[in-house]
């Protein structure tokens, strides 16, 4: 099984446990942490500053395009930041453990 960690960031912290809760009943992901950052950003050509929530994403490859579509539904910034990394190796427990809780 090949996994993945999304990456998203949300103005309200609302939002974003609302994306968490959402992908974590339907399955789409095993964990999503959620961080506190100070984005600094150009936008509309000038240079902007943020308080955000990034969203860590811990999925299945196989569900990106679903995570992605709720990533689309819950956000309201009009070009939400969605970002893929894959995950290359690590613990064989912790690895096992998402392919269980995901479908």
């Amino acid at each position: 099984m090949v996994y993945i960690q999304v990456l998203t960031a949300f103005e309200k912290k609302e939002d974003a446990k609302k994306l968490a809760y959402a992908l974590l009943e339907k399955r789409l992901a095993g964990c999503v942490q959620i961080l506190r950052v100070e984005s600094i950003y150009k936008w509309k050509k000038k240079i902007e500053e943020a308080d955000e929530f990034l969203c860590i994403i811990k999925t299945r490859k196989s569900l990106y395009r679903k995570v992605e579509k709720e990533i689309k539904e819950c956000h309201t910034y009009e070009v939400p930041e969605i970002i893929v990394t894959p995950v290359n190796s690590g613990s064989r427990a912790y690895l096992g453990w998402l392919g269980e809780v995901t479908k």
